[in-house]
């Protein structure tokens, strides 16, 4: 072991009470008075070895290993004080294990085998004995490796440094993004990590821009939705929301429809956060909360810019909300996203911001709820029996239909049965007889019912209608929707 080692090593724990022996390395044992954290101890591992020991000592033996060291290391420790300490030292070494090629071509494999899967996410997630890499495909966590404790501090560091985040921040949240060239492919990667307490969770969401799918008629709409919502969005003014909970589509869904609506001929512009695909002839806002510029701002400024539509990627507050229903009522067509569960409760959720019912029942003009579920595996598929116990989770006759389309799992399909996905849709048109029950304070229940009764179709009837065309399985349909 080479000084600058050690004396990286001896800097970084020695505030920590811990210290090697003093015939170090020749045994590989260090003497704590207090245990470093796990993440403390795979660094040590990671720079020192595997085989490295810790034995608990008193506090005054650790003490004089500690002096021992730093009197033997004293230019070089007094050098790293004048030059900034412990945490610059800690930062130094990161930035060192993350830049050696063993780390960098770990990491690249990781990312390339998640891109293989076609998985849309990409997860390090520490653990006190390892850390488990797992992607999400087609929607499903699936575990694709788990690595050594000691890898944590490299790999965390690794990405990070790819994501230009502060490498020696470890207690605060961060996000950033990775721009990733796969052979042709150019990858766009949002990054955020979070502290946990075996180490900070990484999650990589991945943007492909040369796979961009917005054609609105190849979303899977059923003619009964695509129809109605393609007249929709050509209203003058009005807001039209999609909700879903995250990864359920929605921003491709509004892709599509300014793709649809954009002729040339209107002014568009949307507000985001980030901006997920560039589009030809759309003036798009990135949001930069750490200058200032959030939703509300990047609004305010867009009304001044004389557009006909906006798109804003979520509504998140009340001022968001109040400015886009201004919006609205005074000329635009706006597209926006909320989280919510259906249609119906994107009402309440705007009442619950505070806005008043005869603003949303006045500017609202369509809600569509969205999900994705995963398609049967044309590869594999096979005709079985439906069970009973099935049957009644769907709420249908045996009888009726005694035979399903499942997926036996093959090569192509990782053995799931499953290859690709295909959306759910629930489009309500926000009518008059909808607009006296919001207006009179009507709640999720009470609006959903009059929209069932003016045939709108919840996602539940929608999913079973792509199960009796075999396009998917009542798996699918009871992991994404409920029966109402």
């Amino acid at each position: 072991m080479n000084n600058l080692t050690l004396l990286l090593f001896t800097q970084l724990l020695s505030k920590k009470g811990v210290a090697p022996v003093e015939n170090f390395p020749k045994e590989s044992c260090l003497k704590f008075s207090t245990l470093p954290d796990i993440e403390d101890r795979a660094k040590i591992r990671f720079m020192l070895g595997p085989n490295i020991r810790f034995e608990l000592g008193k506090e005054d033996e650790v003490a004089r290993l500690i002096k021992h060291w730093r009197a033997k290391l004293s230019p070089e420790l007094d050098g790293a004080d004048e030059a900034g300490g412990v945490d610059q030292l800690d930062n130094e070494y990161l930035k060192d294990i993350a830049s050696d090629a063993p780390i960098i071509r770990m990491v690249n494999h990781l990312m390339e085998r998640a891109l293989d899967s076609n998985a849309s996410d990409i997860h390090f997630e520490p653990e006190e004995k390892y850390l488990r890499v797992r992607c999400r495909v087609d929607g499903v966590m699936v575990n694709i490796d788990n690595l050594p404790a000691s890898a944590i501090a490299a790999v965390s560091s690794r990405v990070k440094l790819m994501a230009r985040l502060d490498i020696g921040e470890k207690r605060l949240p961060q996000d950033g993004r990775i721009q990733y060239q796969m052979g042709e492919r150019t990858l766009d990667m949002r990054v955020s990590t979070l502290p946990g307490v075996h180490g900070e969770s990484i999650v990589l969401r991945i943007l492909d821009r040369g796979d961009v799918h917005v054609n609105l008629e190849k979303l899977g709409m059923p003619a009964d939705v695509l129809k109605p919502y393609s007249r929709i969005i050509q209203q003058p003014h009005g807001i039209v929301l999609v909700t879903g909970p995250t990864g359920s589509g929605k921003t491709t869904s509004l892709y599509a429809t300014l793709e649809k609506i954009n002729t040339g001929q209107q002014k568009t512009i949307t507000v985001e956060d980030p901006v997920e695909y560039q589009l030809e002839g759309i003036t798009q806002i990135h949001v930069n909360a750490k200058i200032g510029l959030n939703f509300s701002a990047g609004l305010r400024s867009i009304v001044r810019q004389d557009p006909d539509i906006i798109m804003i990627g979520e509504i998140r507050d009340r001022e968001t909300a109040e400015i886009a229903i201004e919006s609205a009522l005074t000329g635009h067509l706006v597209f926006s996203t909320l989280h919510t569960n259906d249609a119906a409760g994107a009402i309440t959720r705007l009442q619950d911001m505070g806005i008043d019912s005869y603003l949303i029942s006045s500017s609202v003009i369509a809600i569509m709820a969205q999900r994705l579920v995963r398609k049967i595996c044309k590869n594999c598929a096979e005709e079985v029996s439906l069970t009973e116990e099935e049957a009644d989770l769907l709420g249908i006759s045996l009888e009726k239909h005694p035979k399903i389309i499942r997926g036996k799992g093959c090569e192509r399909c990782a053995k799931t049965g499953y290859r690709g996905r295909i959306g759910l849709y629930e489009l309500l048109q926000v009518s008059d007889k909808i607009r006296h029950v919001i207006g009179s304070g009507g709640d999720a229940n009470q609006i959903r019912q009059k929209a069932v009764s003016e045939g709108t179709r919840t996602l539940r009837i929608d999913a079973l209608q792509k199960f009796y065309d075999g396009k998917t399985t009542p798996d699918e349909i009871v992991r994404v929707t409920r029966a109402f």
